[in-house]
């Protein structure tokens, strides 16, 4: 499986190796939200949760659902500017019914766009829809979900507040000791770019990144099958030492191509038992099973929104928990009317750090 983005006859100077600020704070802002898929930055997540006074704490837990899980396509500038404040203008520019689709999307959950035009802000069946898979997501994103459709300026200018105040309370600190790391990588993958072509540079990004032996087209390894391009636009590649493991790409349909991928790698995996290994080995042993597992390391999911977003029934995908359940793997909550999966990520952990990324990337 995996996400092709065809480039064929896009000049090497539309492929572009470029720092974030935005796109840095997106990666802290998830580690904060799910510190469990970062645990080399839990002692950092601790202190700034502890830092925060408790307006900007709320206003991160109010809009966590644009990063945690999946991040808002927007929060990934296909033009990265210098400064943080250049970036949040330059989301300022984009249109309402663009923002709020993006926004809905993570809202909502799922790997795909629930909900393709009619927009949901003109559309009362398009907006129904997307309060449904919103509700099925939770109380708080229900609540997300109202407001935005609602008043998409209200909303959009507080979660700019928001991430201003973030930059006030951790950001600035911690980009100033992240950006000199950022440039040496950058200066790195330019140089390849230069010397040795599109695809030294590629290689050097993760070894889920490829160039097609035809030249047209970059390949990446993830649990989908998608399909992009990037004729005249480009393709923006993004460094980062926050989201290690993630490999974050933006490919909705109307989005240019952007990559964020982790400058460190991963650290050596924690050593399990022989007996562990062979059960949760076994229980992976299905192309669906892993399927389900990408998805869930992006949140909670019940049954049903697993079948949606992949095109299952429901009697399969609930066979395929069953499995994974049982090799500790998964973990059951009942809220409310819905029963919500969980991904035991220490557990997958265990496995092996390349299992790992493959399924967080």
């Amino acid at each position: 499986m995996t996400l092709r983005i065809d480039i064929s006859g896009l000049p090497s100077e539309r492929l572009r190796f470029a720092a974030s600020p935005l796109a840095e704070l997106t990666a802290m802002l998830h580690v904060l939200a799910e510190p469990g898929h970062h645990p080399q930055h839990a002692d950092w997540a601790a202190d700034v949760w502890a830092g925060l006074e408790p307006e900007p704490a709320e206003r991160l837990r109010e809009a966590e659902f644009l990063w945690r899980s999946s991040q808002a396509d927007f929060l990934f500038p296909a033009r990265p500017r210098p400064t943080l404040a250049e970036e949040l203008d330059d989301v300022d520019r984009i249109d309402d019914e663009t923002f709020v689709t993006a926004a809905l999307v993570t809202t909502c959950g799922g790997n795909r766009v629930p909900f393709p035009a009619p927009s949901p802000l003109s559309d009362a069946a398009a907006r129904e829809r997307a309060l449904d898979l919103a509700q099925a997501r939770g109380a708080r994103q229900e609540a997300f979900a109202e407001r935005l459709l609602a008043g998409p300026a209200t909303v959009r200018a507080r979660v700019r507040h928001t991430l201003e105040q973030c930059a006030e309370a951790f950001f600035d600190a911690a980009w100033a000791g992240v950006a000199v790391r950022l440039a040496t990588d950058l200066r790195v993958k330019n140089d390849l770019l230069r010397r040795q072509g599109v695809g030294a540079a590629l290689a050097s990004v993760s070894g889920a990144v490829s160039l097609a032996p035809d030249g047209d087209c970059i390949v990446v390894d993830k649990l989908q099958d998608k399909a992009t391009a990037a004729h005249g636009t480009g393709v923006t590649f993004i460094p980062s030492v926050f989201n290690r493991p993630h490999l974050v790409v933006v490919h909705a349909p109307g989005w240019q191509p952007v990559v964020q991928y982790p400058v460190a790698e991963p650290g050596p995996s924690e050593p399990v038992s022989l007996e562990t290994v062979t059960l949760r080995l076994e229980a992976l042993a299905h192309p669906i099973r892993l399927r389900l597992l990408r998805t869930l390391a992006r949140g909670p999911h019940t049954t049903g929104e697993l079948a949606h977003t992949w095109e299952l029934s429901a009697p399969e995908v609930s066979r395929h928990l069953a499995v994974l359940r049982r090799a500790g793997l998964l973990t059951a909550r009942r809220q409310g009317r819905y029963v919500r999966h969980t991904l035991n990520l220490p557990d997958l952990t265990a496995l092996g750090t390349d299992l790992l990324a493959a399924v967080l990337r």
